[in-house]
C-alpha cells in the first residue's frame, strides 16, 4: 500500500511539474521594446501602446539633451529595440544616427516630429543667433497630436497584429488633446499678446500656439548671458510686461536672481524634459493665466 502511495505521489508531482511548465512556456520570452529619446515621448507613446509594449528612453533623467552623449548601455538596450522613434531635432539625436545604422543597419528609425511646422532662430551660441530648428516640438499640444499620429503609424509598421488595439488608443487619445488644446485656449484668451520670459528658449511651439511671446533670457548652451545682451533683455521684459519667469533648475544660470531683481517677475520652476507631459502643459497653463 506504501509502495502505491508512492507511485501516486509520483505520477501527481510529474502532472503537476508538466502542467506548470506548459504555463510557463505559453507566457512570451521577451517584451516587446520600442525606445524613444525623451521622457515627454516615451508619455505620449504609453497612451498608444499601452502595456503591449516596454518604452525605454535614450536620454538619463537631470541629462542636458545639447550635450548628451549615450552610454553603451543605451546603445545595447536600442539594439534589442523593434524600433527607435527619435524626437526629431534634438542634437544628440543627429550625433547618434551613423552609430545606430552601424551597429543595427536593419532598425528601422522614425522621425515623430515630421509635418510640424518648424520654428527657427530661437537658439544662440556665443551670442550668435542660429537658424536651426527649434527641437522643442513637445512643448505644443497641437504639436503632440501630429506626433502621436506619426507615433501610431511608426506602431502599425512595427507591430501590425496590434493596429487595431493602437487605433483606438490613438483616437481616444487625440480627442483628449483637443478637449486639452480647447481648454488651454480658453484660458489664454485674455493673455493673448501678452510677454513671459525662459532662460532657455523651450516654449517656443506653446507661445505660438496661444499668441504669447516668449522672451529669451539665456541660451541653449546655458551660458551666462552678455552685459550687452543682458540690458536688451531687461528692457525688453520692461516694455512688454513680462510677469511670468519660467526657469528650469537643472540648468538655469546663476544669473535669473540678479536678472529678475530688475523685472520682478513671478518665477515659475518647469521640467520639460518630465515624464508627466500633460501635467507641466497644464501647470504653465495656469501660471501664465494667474498672472
Amino acid at each position: 500500500m506504501k509502495y502505491s502511495t508512492n507511485i501516486l505521489f509520483i505520477i501527481s508531482a510529474l502532472l503537476l511539474w508538466s502542467g506548470i511548465v506548459a504555463a510557463c512556456s505559453s507566457v512570451p520570452s521577451e517584451s516587446k521594446i520600442v525606445t524613444v529619446s525623451i521622457e515627454p515621448q516615451k508619455y505620449l507613446l504609453e497612451q498608444i501602446t499601452g502595456d503591449r509594449v516596454e518604452v525605454r528612453c535614450l536620454l538619463s533623467n537631470g541629462a542636458n539633451p545639447e550635450t548628451y552623449d549615450p552610454s553603451v548601455t543605451h546603445l545595447m538596450n536600442l539594439q534589442k529595440s523593434l524600433g527607435y522613434l527619435r524626437m526629431g531635432n534634438i542634437g544628440f539625436e543627429e550625433a547618434l544616427l551613423d552609430k545606430i545604422h552601424q551597429a543595427n543597419p536593419e532598425l528601422p528609425i522614425y522621425n515623430t516630429s515630421e509635418g510640424i511646422v518648424p520654428i527657427t532662430g530661437t537658439h544662440s551660441h556665443d551670442g550668435i543667433v542660429h537658424d536651426g530648428v527649434d527641437p522643442h516640438t513637445w512643448s505644443s499640444v497641437k504639436n503632440a497630436k501630429v506626433i502621436a499620429k506619426n507615433m501610431l503609424d511608426a506602431m502599425v509598421e512595427i507591430d501590425p497584429g496590434s493596429k487595431a488595439y493602437y487605433q483606438r488608443n490613438y483616437t481616444r487619445f487625440a480627442s483628449h488633446l483637443d478637449s486639452l488644446d480647447h481648454a488651454i485656449a480658453a484660458k489664454l484668451a485674455p493673455k493673448a499678446g501678452s510677454a513671459f520670459m525662459v532662460w532657455h528658449p523651450s516654449l517656443s511651439y506653446f507661445a505660438r500656439d496661444y499668441g504669447l511671446e516668449q522672451i529669451v533670457v539665456g541660451n541653449a548652451e546655458h551660458k551666462d548671458i552678455s552685459l550687452g545682451n543682458l540690458k536688451e533683455v531687461i528692457d525688453h521684459a520692461n516694455e512688454h510686461n513680462a510677469g511670468i519667469f519660467f526657469t528650469q533648475k537643472d540648468f538655469d544660470s546663476r544669473q535669473v536672481s540678479a536678472i529678475n531683481t530688475q523685472i520682478g517677475a513671478k518665477e515659475v520652476s518647469i521640467n520639460p524634459l518630465a515624464y508627466d507631459w500633460e501635467a507641466e502643459i497644464e501647470a504653465l497653463t495656469d501660471a501664465l493665466a494667474s498672472n
